[in-house]
C-alpha cells in the first residue's frame, strides 16, 4: 500500500512539473507575440512598454532592439574614468525625472537622459537601465539600476546611479566581445571545408547559461539571451535577418520567465542551434 501511494505522489509530481514547464513555455510564445506587436506599434508613437521610441531615423530607444554592430566595443570605443564619471554625473542631473513625472510618465520619463547618452556615446548606450527582472525594461543584467519608480530619488543621488548602471552595461558588453572572440569557430581552411558543429553547440550553451545567470532568469530573460545569440552569429559574420531565424529555430518556446532553463533544454537549443548555422553557412 505504502508503495503505491508513493508511486501515485511521484506521478502526480512529476505532472505537475510537465505542468509547470508547459505553462512557462506557453507564457513565453506569449510574451514574445505581444512583445513584437509592442515593437511594431512603436511607429506609431511612444511604446507603452519600457523606454522605446521610434522617430524617422533610427532613434528608437529600445535596448532589446540592439543589433551587434550598434553594441560592438570596437567599432564604439569608451571610456570613462573616476573623475570623468563625476563630470558625467553632473551632467546627467538635470535630465532626471521629478517623482511625479515618473509617476505620469513613467514609460517615457527616463528618455531625456537615454537620448544624452545615445547622443554623447552611441546607441549601445540605451541599454543603461536594462535591470535584473521587471524593471523598465524588463529581463536584463544591470543590478545598480532598479527602475525609474524605485532607483530615482533626489537628483544629485540618482546620478551617480545612473553612471554606475551604464558603466555596468558596458562592462557586460565588453565582457560579451571577450567571450565571442574565446568562442569564435575556427575559420574554415578552404571553400570545401566545414566548422565541426561542436564549435557553435559549445558556444550556444555558454552563452545561455551566462545570460541565464547575468539575468538570473527573471521575468523576460530570455529575450536578451536570444538577442546575445544573435549578436554571437552577427559576430561571425552571419547576416542579421538569418542570425533570428536561426536563433528562433532554435529556441522557440522553450525558455519561460522566471525558470532557469534545466540542462536537457540547454543542450535541445544547443544542438539545434548547431544544426541550423551548419546549415545555413
Amino acid at each position: 500500500m505504502r508503495h503505491r501511494l508513493a508511486r501515485h505522489h511521484l506521478l502526480q509530481r512529476q505532472r505537475l512539473i510537465l505542468h509547470t514547464q508547459l505553462l512557462s513555455q506557453l507564457f513565453a510564445l506569449v510574451e514574445d507575440h505581444f512583445a513584437m506587436s509592442r515593437r511594431r506599434s512603436s511607429v506609431m508613437g511612444w511604446s507603452s512598454y519600457g523606454c522605446a521610441r521610434h522617430s524617422g531615423v533610427v532613434s528608437e530607444l529600445w535596448a532589446r532592439t540592439l543589433t551587434w554592430a550598434e553594441v560592438d566595443p570596437l567599432q564604439h570605443p569608451f571610456e570613462l574614468d573616476e573623475d570623468a564619471a563625476k563630470a558625467l554625473a553632473g551632467l546627467v542631473t538635470p535630465l532626471l525625472p521629478s517623482p511625479e513625472a515618473i509617476e505620469e510618465y513613467w514609460w517615457r520619463s527616463l528618455d531625456p537622459l537615454t537620448e544624452f547618452l545615445v547622443d554623447r556615446f552611441g546607441r549601445w548606450a540605451c541599454g543603461w537601465n536594462w535591470s535584473v527582472g521587471e524593471g523598465d525594461i524588463d529581463g536584463g543584467v544591470v543590478d545598480a539600476w532598479c527602475c525609474a519608480a524605485d532607483t530615482v530619488t533626489t537628483a544629485d543621488a540618482t546620478a551617480p546611479l545612473a553612471v554606475a548602471a551604464l558603466l555596468e552595461w558596458r562592462d557586460w558588453i565588453e565582457d560579451l566581445a571577450d567571450r565571442f572572440s574565446s568562442l569564435a569557430p575556427p575559420q574554415p581552411a578552404g571553400p570545401s571545408s566545414s566548422v565541426d558543429p561542436w564549435h557553435w553547440e559549445r558556444a550556444c550553451t555558454r552563452l545561455v547559461t551566462v545570460v541565464a545567470d547575468r539575468t538570473r532568469a527573471e521575468s523576460g530573460w530570455y529575450a536578451h539571451c536570444k538577442q546575445v545569440l544573435g549578436w554571437f552569429l552577427a559576430y561571425n559574420g552571419i547576416d542579421e535577418e538569418r542570425a533570428r531565424e536561426i536563433v528562433e529555430s532554435a529556441v522557440g518556446g522553450r525558455f519561460g520567465s522566471w525558470i532557469a532553463p534545466e540542462t536537457v533544454v540547454v543542450d535541445t537549443v544547443s544542438s539545434r542551434f548547431a544544426r541550423t548555422v551548419d546549415g545555413a553557412r
